[in-house]
């Protein structure tokens, strides 16, 4: 009984047993594991599960017919020629801090099959269980792993990584060392904290020494009959999960609370803003790679972007989640530029695809937030990999322009057509990675390149 009562004390301390601590499971490399490339630039990845209406926000098509165009108007934003929903205000007064993308194109139709397509260019059109090559924030991740860190090089807040029961995000043949820490839960919830970061009770700390100790003690036995060296290179990831577990600096970073209550209600006092502030407070504490999602009750009855008509009434869900949208993305951006972060850190928000340009009316499939009752038709807009716009901000590119259009009901890019696969080579060059050379090896040894095909965008290229 006092062992068991031992180690529930340990587990407590954010540690699992004798022999493995709970962040050395997302931190320890392979034995093989290769060195990355150093570089300053950083990414925030602000995902849009299910898919964003295209012709709702961002590429609206107000002379469409009725079937197409929706009940939305444009409003001018500060960059002339560059008109956005006008559900929208507060990101239309910065649009010269932002790129458009309206041309992005795929043929992967499936939520899961979409999404491995944009994450890590797998070129599958079917949906699958789970992926079969690693996402870029996991590439990412491995290339640049660095175990003296303090603080993780990839945070997930509130995890971009599932679709129902599919998997749509993950390492894949990288193995679970390059999995990101992940945060749930709400930010914005009075009570939130991080799990597994700063130890600040005393006894919490008293406990992780003598696990240390005794760790220890287990590892010099183990290294006796250890022909393999894997041992020694366990080392530098369980030290680094020790730091990440005790560190000051590390709960620092992730604690909103240290925000002024100005800036927190500038973000909004609801998860998407808080998911925000925090992923700005990690990449400017040193954090390279950072992702949310927008999921949950801001979204409306189903909790994502996914607006069949069965789902949601398409616009009345648009109206329900733009304004928290709209304050967090824009005051993301403003904080990025304001903060003199523009140049190193890089924010994306996309979805895997757009929303068919023609509206569906159909019969919903239950009551709720922003969709009537079971059985009344109403509108909707599908799946639709034919075009898809994407936000750039930052990152040292040229803002205030839109790159590509597409014809005259949204339906596909008419100029500057762009792929998934030039749009993970855009984001590996702002990162620094040799997008033509670089190769990953498998745990078979085999050398796969990143990917087959692609160019960067030029148009969204760091200008000095």
């Amino acid at each position: 009984m006092a062992h068991h009562l031992q180690r529930r004390q340990l587990l407590q301390a954010g540690l699992t047993g004798f022999t493995g601590l709970t962040l050395p499971g997302l931190l320890r490399a392979r034995a093989e594991a290769a060195t990355g490339q150093q570089s300053d630039t950083a990414i925030i990845l602000v995902w849009l599960r299910g898919g964003q209406s295209h012709l709702d926000t961002f590429d609206m098509k107000p002379e469409a017919v009725s079937d197409y165009r929706g009940p939305f108007s444009p409003i001018d934003s500060n960059v002339p020629g560059m008109p956005i929903t006008e559900l929208y205000p507060k990101m239309s007064q910065c649009a010269d801090r932002f790129a458009l993308l309206r041309s992005v194109a795929h043929n992967a139709g499936g939520h899961p099959a979409g999404s491995l397509r944009v994450l890590g260019g797998d070129p599958a059109s079917a949906d699958k269980p789970t992926p079969t090559y690693p996402d870029w924030m996991s590439i990412a991740s491995y290339l640049r792993h660095d175990p003296s860190r303090q603080l993780p090089n990839y945070v997930t807040v509130n995890p971009v990584d599932r679709y129902d029961s599919f998997q749509i995000a993950g390492p894949a043949y990288l193995g679970p060392s390059y999995e990101p820490f992940k945060v749930t839960g709400d930010p914005s919830a009075p009570k939130f904290s991080v799990p597994n970061l700063g130890l600040s009770d005393l006894e919490a700390k008293r406990r992780l020494d003598e696990r240390s100790d005794l760790r220890r003690n287990i590892d010099l036995m183990r290294r006796d009959i250890d022909q393999s060296g894997l041992m020694r290179a366990f080392d530098s990831f369980d030290a680094q999960a020790l730091r990440l577990l005790s560190s000051p600096e590390a709960a620092k970073a992730f604690d909103v609370s240290e925000e002024s209550d100005k800036l927190r209600d500038r973000y909004g006092r609801n998860s998407w803003g808080q998911q925000c502030l925090m992923a700005r407070r990690l990449v400017e504490a040193g954090v390279d790679i950072v992702s949310t999602e927008f999921d949950g009750p801001l979204c409306g009855r189903v909790a994502n972007w996914d607006d069949h008509a069965v789902n949601h009434h398409v616009f009345d869900a648009n109206r329900h989640r733009a304004p928290f949208y709209d304050q967090a993305i824009s005051a993301l951006i403003e904080d990025i530029y304001d903060r003199g972060l523009d140049r190193r850190v890089m924010v994306v928000v996309t979805g895997e695809f757009g929303r068919t340009p023609r509206i569906t009316n159909v019969a919903s499939s239950g009551g709720g937030v922003a969709s009537a009752a079971k059985g009344t038709v109403q509108p909707g807009r599908d799946h639709w990999p034919r075009a898809n716009t994407m936000l750039f901000s930052g990152g040292g590119i040229q803002t205030g322009q839109v790159i590509g259009a597409t014809d005259k009901n949204g339906e596909d890019p008419i100029s500057r057509r762009v792929t998934p696969y030039d749009f993970l080579m855009t984001i590996f060059q702002h990162l620094g990675f040799d997008h033509v050379q670089l190769a990953l090896h498998s745990f078979a040894g085999r050398r796969n390149p990143i990917f087959s095909k692609g160019d960067p965008i030029p148009e969204l290229k760091r200008t000095s």
